[in-house]
This record gives structure tokens, sequence and C-alpha cells, in this order.
């Protein structure tokens, strides 16, 4: 949920500025209007030091920066010419070069060396491998190919080169590893850094009043905690306000949450934070997403990778926030796994040992002839999108009254009441007189809603027009969202498929049960597949999950998703 925010507008002296802004980080809950951009050479120059300090810590995190690819790059230039120097064997280049005779350095294919040109010329070979034979010629000669670049460097020149410059890439990486230890001592200059900055970015932001002999300040905090926050207040030297915040005043948005619901909020910040009137939707992200992760891998045993990867997680410091979604997305997985009958590849459905009640719960088979997995997605589909509608109007309601939100009533009792009379249709739970004339009355209250009071202050002409527009749009679209939703089967199809492709394969290099190599190739092929399939399972189950939320949830409930976050002065 958003929630509720105090605006407070502060008047001080000028001079009080720095010990003003000072207090307020100190109770480190107000988030202060202010530029997001550098103002001044002050602001700047925190900025590149900031900038500075990340690099820093990133290529020592990372074992790695732009001066070490540099030698590695030359150590690898190197050792290719010398392995294409070391077919000429040892010599004194300098003295070939002193005698004055021409020396001529051939490479040709084995088929195309001719032995009499040894005969013929002053020739040696020098080496002889993978099908070509190198050699030199001293002096002038026909022979029927193309002379080579001479070498600069012999085999041991550049020998010790590689020495040379392996020693020093082993030293700096030393000083990479031994600069570990300064990546706390790093992060904190980071953090104070960042710190400053939001301050004076905060101290800078208040508007001059009275020929700047005034400073007036804006900012936001959480209505919770008003009473704190007012006894603070009166102990500065200022004259201050509060009111409730507005939509116009674009306060910061927080979300407030409880833990399970709270792991989802950073796929909410991919798409934006709501607007303050807007509703919060990480708690349907929270459900809809898990769901839709579980039903793309769709096998119980990528769940149990998923959990163990989660648990290791906790101790990687960088990823450690990441490690509670990833352990209940291995739990969503697991569970809809076996919900679906399959493990690494395997369908569980089939296995006699599999106790009676929990093949109970696996969904099997079909309904009016469709795979039944198929029919849930779509179904699953459908309450999603009816879902979005319901919340649509909730807050069109809320925000624009009952008369002013017709249009979207409409909408919402034709395609969500539709949806319903069609299940009491096929539960017979309502009669067939009944029903009709329930239909009859939702359909008429549709249409005065579409076509004649979707804009209430509108000319009714205009109203039929844009109506009809909206038929269209909505007859063309909703068709295809609710088909969209037809990947959760396909990709939790396909995933298992492959596994059990892998499977099979693994299987057949057994044979006949005799010990073979067939005993090494099977694990092997089982690890590596099951490994590729679970990447690329992963991939699919976060993308289009996100796609069904981000997209279709999202247009249908009018979401917008353009807020600020909320980011408080703090020491």
């Amino acid at each position: 949920m958003i929630e509720k925010m105090t605006r407070y507008d502060f008047v001080l002296l000028s001079s009080g500025k720095d010990g003003f802004i000072d207090a307020l980080s100190a109770l480190g809950v107000i988030d202060i209007t202010r530029s997001a951009k550098p103002v001044d050479e002050k602001s700047a120059s925190l900025l590149s030091e900031i900038e500075a300090v990340d690099a820093c810590i990133s290529r020592i995190a990372k074992g790695t920066d732009a001066h070490l690819k540099e030698l590695q790059d030359a150590l690898r230039s190197l050792q290719k010419e010398a392995e294409s120097v070391s077919h000429w064997g040892e010599y004194d280049l300098a003295r070939l070069n002193s005698l004055g005779v021409p020396v001529n350095f051939y490479c040709v294919p084995e088929k195309k060396y001719d032995e009499s040109w040894a005969e013929q010329y002053a020739v040696a070979e020098t080496d002889r491998e993978r099908g070509k034979v190198w050699f030199v010629a001293v002096g002038d000669n026909d022979i029927p190919a193309t002379p080579l670049a001479a070498p600069t460097k012999t085999a041991d020149m550049l020998g010790q080169e590689i020495a040379g410059l392996q020693t020093e890439i082993d030293a700096y990486k030393k000083e990479l590893e031994d600069a570990k230890s300064t990546l706390p001592s790093l992060r904190e200059d980071a953090a104070r850094l960042r710190g400053e900055l939001g301050v004076y970015l905060a101290s800078v932001g208040g508007e001059s009043a009275a020929d700047g002999e005034l400073a007036v300040f804006e900012g936001f905090a959480p209505t919770s905690e008003k009473e704190r926050l007012a006894k603070a207040f009166d102990e500065l030297d200022c004259v201050w306000f509060s009111a409730e915040a507005s939509v116009e005043d674009n306060p910061p948005i927080k979300l407030k949450n409880n833990k399970f619901v709270k792991q989802f909020e950073m796929l909410t910040d991919m798409y934006g934070r709501p607007d303050y009137n807007e509703f919060d939707p990480t708690p349907f992200i929270s459900v809809f997403f898990l769901l839709f992760f579980a039903m793309c891998m769709g096998d119980a045993g990528y769940g149990l990778l998923l959990i163990i990867g989660g648990i290791l997680l906790r101790k990687v410091e960088n990823l450690k926030n990441l490690a509670p979604l990833v352990t209940i997305l291995g739990v969503g997985t697991f569970v809809v796994g076996i919900v679906m009958h399959t493990f690494f590849g395997v369908d569980i459905s089939a296995l006699p040992w599999i106790p009676s009640w929990l093949k109970a719960v696996m969904i099997t088979g079909t309904i009016a002839g469709f795979e039944a997995q198929m029919v849930l997605a779509l179904i699953i589909g459908v309450v999603h999108l009816c879902l979005a509608m319901i919340v649509k109007t909730v807050y069109a309601t809320r925000n624009k009254g009952f008369l002013g939100s017709l249009g979207t009533w409409g909408w919402t009792l034709l395609i969500v009441g539709g949806v319903a009379l069609g299940v009491l249709a096929m539960t017979s739970l309502v009669p067939a007189p009944v029903l009709k004339w329930i239909v009859i009355g939702l359909g008429v209250l549709s249409a005065l809603g579409i076509f004649l009071f979707n804009d209430i202050k509108r000319n009714p002409l205009k109203n039929i027009g844009a109506g009809l527009w909206d038929t269209y749009n909505t007859a063309t679209g909703l068709l295809g969202d609710v088909l969209s939703y037809l990947r959760l089967y396909a990709l939790g199809l396909a995933g298992g498929m492959l596994g059990k492709a892998f499977n099979d394969i693994a299987s057949m290099t057994l044979g006949d049960g005799s010990f073979s190599v067939g005993w090494i190739a099977f694990p092997v092929i089982l690890v590596v597949g099951h490994a590729l399939n679970f990447a690329m399972c992963c991939l699919g189950a976060f993308v289009h999950p996100l796609r069904l939320n981000f997209l279709e949830f999202f247009k249908n409930s009018g979401y917008d998703g353009k807020g600020r976050v909320y980011k408080p002065v703090t020491k």
C-alpha cells in the first residue's frame, strides 16, 4: 500500500540553512524537495568523488580493470607470436642480418613441399607439424612459394618477455586481491559522500525570500511520524506549517507492505512507482508473478534448485538481498511443479509409488478436448484481467466519483459480469429464465455506461462515437490479452519436454545396462542438459511473467506508474 504523506513548509533565516538541514538529517524521515542535478561546482565535485569511489569499488570487487585487461591482451598477443616463431627454432637473428645474405622464411602444406629443394638450394627444414612444413632458404632461389615476413624476435626472446609480463600480471592481481580489505572503508566513503551530496542538494533547494534573508523549504514525511516530527520542529529556529499531502503536491511515494509482498517491490520499481492517487500494484504482482513464474518453470526439481540457490545467496554480500525472493520463487515452483507433475523432466503422475493423495492434486487429462493445463492458464488469465478491471473501476470511482467513472463501470459490468454469468450458466446455480433477465439487465446497464455516459459532461453524440471506438479497441485487444496467458502453459510444457529429452538421451547411453563408457556419459548429459534447461527456464520465467503484469494487467487496470521514490535526507 502507499503510505500517507504529510507536507511540511519551513521558513527560516538563510544564515541558519546548514544547521536546519543537519537537524532534518538527524531525524532521517524528511524528503526535501531538491534538485536532482549538480547545481554548482561543489555538488559537481561531490558527484565526481562518488563516481571515482564507485569505480574503485567495482574494480576491486570484480578483481579486474582496464589496466589488467590491457596486460592480459598483451600477454595473449605475445603467446600467439611465440607460438608462430617457435617453428623456426633458435638462431642468431643479428648475425644473419650482418652477413648480408638474403634469408627467406617459408611455410607450405606438406603435400606441396618438394624434398628436392634441399638439393638445389641452401634449404633447412625447421619444423613439420599438422600437415605443414616450415623451412628457411638462404640466398636466391626459385622456390614456388611466397616467403613469410622475417621474424623480428626469437622464441627465447619472446619467452623472456612472456615470463616478465606474466610476473607483472601476477603482481597486479595480488595488488587487487590485497586491496579487497579496503572495500568496507571505501563503501563507507561512498555512503558518506552520497549523504553529504543529498544534504547539500537539499540545502540549495530552498527558495530564497525577502531579498535573500529568508529561505523556504518544502518537505514530505510519512503521516505516521507526525507527532514525533511536530515536537522536533518546535525546537528548531524556524516557522513551519503542515498539511495533508495532495496529488498536486507530487509527494514522494513510500510503499508499506508485509515481509512477503516487500520482496516484490523491486519488480514494481522496475516499471515505476505509483502516483499518489494510484494503487500499489505490489500485492497483485507478489501473487501473480509468483504463480506465473512457477507455471513457466513447471518443474518441482528446478524449484528445489532455486531454494538451494536462495539459501546460498544469503552468504554472498552483494546478492543477499535477493535471497528471500529467490527462495520464495523456489518454493512456489516446487509446489506448482508437483501440481504439474514434473520433477527434473520426469512425469511423476505415472510413477506407481507416488501416493494417491498426492496424485489427486495433480492436473492431468483434458477439458473439453483441450489439455487441462492449457485451460487452467486461460482461466488464470481471465481472472487476472477481471481483477485488473475491478481495480481500475474502484480507483476511477475514488478519484473521479461515480458519475465520472460510468464508462469504466460499463466495461467492467460487461466483461467481469459476463464472465461471472458464464460461470453461473455452466454450473446451473441460477435458473435459466432468471439468468436471461440478468443478462438483459446487465447488457442495458453496460451499454448506457459505454455509449451514453462514458463522459457525463460531454455531448451524447460524441459519447456514442467514443463508445464505438472503445468497443473496437476492446474487442480486438481483449482476446489477444487473454491468449497471451497461453505462454504460461507453453513455457512450462517446453521446459518439461526438453528436460525429458535430456533424460531420454542420457538413458540411451546406458545401452543394455552393462558397464561401459555410457556410465560416464549418463551423469554428464543429465547435469549439463538440465543446467542448460534450468537457465533457459529461469530466463523465460522471469521475462514473460513481467510482461503479463506490466502489459496486460497494468493496461487493463489503468496503472500509470510515474511516481517518484521517497528519499529522505539522512546522516
